[in-house]
């Protein structure tokens, strides 16, 4: 915790308010989303589809609107966007408390996901903004706080839950309520670099000269199966422990959360350190990539009959997966900002963040599918063996893409002189 202060302490006043505007943002998030779904089919009585649709409507107004959310924060600077975002979440979670409607549940879930949308890419081209060629230290200190709160928030949302649910509810849009004061009194305001001031370009130019960064669309295509992994966390592995252990895999899986969220926390500024000494930045994204494949390795070696060896490959897997995934995370926000050219950043980290959520969509039905066939077949190793490949393949073509030169920083674009 000495050497995460002094980052912290090291770093300019806005971007220290990021880092704790993210520890807030997890905290309250993840206080109330894991009890979401329970209170929903149990306290108010929704059938399993209206259940999905609520949780469903939230992850695509997320998702589907990041390339919004980048392209407003270019446009109108960042802190507006991060201020409406915060504003937008306190209204969506109040409202999930206290609203017992389907269409009442369904847009106040569209707020809570396009919230994120809103805030997610301007926080992050803000601090990359503010921290200048200390971006990878910066963020590798944003991710300890980003994790720190995953790991909190459920704890406290489960303490508060013992009165009420409403009283987690009300408590997390008190929290974003504070969040949105603090930045409209605390947050400087910052516009990004787009070469013309940002206002003379119209939105579709904007999005045309993004899409036309054909290095950026590489690397985003190159990096979807990261996030795939990452997703595993919430999908295949509590499969694995409920098929392995029945009834206990349900405490087993939330331990598997906290052991993830524990390495992130007390490992990633020394991964981080380490990294930048050892190697290059494309390579510790493949070397951290390849880590988050062979994550999965365990388990397909793990004997099937063996609650006892499936455990610690469990165990094992969520270990190297959130430690790739914490060398890897630095240095990935870092290359978007160097591909952008320093220009249009918020929309290309937006775009980013699209590319990444749709990959996730079709890597988890593919992931699902796959693991349907294996279990019929009692080859569940085919699953943990299509990850490892897919980890593998994208450590390959990161790779390939730095040989080729075309993870090298963008030039920024010239401006014309005044006279």
């Amino acid at each position: 915790m000495t050497s995460l202060w002094r980052q912290t302490r090291s770093f300019p006043p806005a971007v220290r308010l990021l880092m704790a505007n993210q520890f807030a943002i997890n905290l309250a998030f993840y206080m109330l989303m894991p009890y979401l779904a329970a209170h929903l089919a149990g306290g108010l009585g929704l059938a399993a589809w209206a259940v999905g649709l609520v949780l469903g409507v939230r992850n695509f107004s997320q998702q589907g609107m990041f390339l919004i959310g980048g392209t407003l924060a270019d446009r109108f600077g960042y802190k507006a966007p991060i201020m409406a975002g915060c504003l937008l979440r306190t209204l969506g979670f109040g409202l999930l408390g206290w609203v017992d409607s389907l269409p009442a549940l369904v847009a106040a879930s569209a707020a809570t996901g396009f919230a994120g949308a809103l805030f997610n890419p301007a926080v992050r081209a803000y601090l990359a903004a503010e921290a200048g060629e200390r971006r990878v230290d910066a963020f590798a200190a944003f991710n300890v706080y980003y994790q720190a709160g995953m790991l909190l928030g459920p704890l406290v949302g489960l303490a508060l839950l013992a009165a009420d649910f409403r009283l987690v509810c009300t408590v997390a849009a008190a929290v974003f309520a504070v969040l949105t004061l603090l930045q409209w009194r605390a947050l400087p305001a910052r516009h990004g670099d787009t070469a013309d001031g940002g206002r003379a370009q119209g939105v579709l130019e904007q999005w045309r000269s993004v899409v036309a960064n054909r290095p950026f669309l590489l690397f985003s295509g190159a990096m979807i199966g990261s996030y795939v992994l990452t997703f595993q966390v919430y999908l295949a592995l509590p499969l694995a422990a409920a098929d392995a252990l029945g009834e206990n895999g349900t405490k087993v899986t939330s331990g598997l959360f906290v052991v993830s969220a524990a390495v992130a926390v007390v490992g990633q500024l020394r991964l981080t350190g380490w990294a930048k000494k050892h190697w290059q930045p494309s390579e510790a994204l493949v070397w951290g990539l390849a880590a988050m494949g062979l994550a999965f390795l365990p388990l397909a070696l793990a004997p099937a009959g063996s609650p006892v060896a499936v455990l610690a490959s469990l165990v094992a897997a969520v270990v190297l997966l959130a430690a790739g995934s914490a060398v890897v995370y630095p240095f990935e926000m870092d290359t978007v900002v160097a591909l952008s050219g320093n220009r249009l950043v918020a929309t290309h980290y937006g775009l980013y963040n699209t590319v990444s959520g749709m990959g996730i969509t079709l890597g988890n039905l593919g992931t699902g599918a796959l693991w349907d066939f294996a279990q019929r077949r009692d080859a569940l190793w085919l699953t943990w063996a299509a990850l490892t490949v897919t980890g593998l393949a994208c450590a390959a073509s990161v790779a390939a893409l730095a040989r080729s030169g075309r993870l090298a920083a963008q030039p920024a674009p010239s401006r014309p002189v005044a006279v």
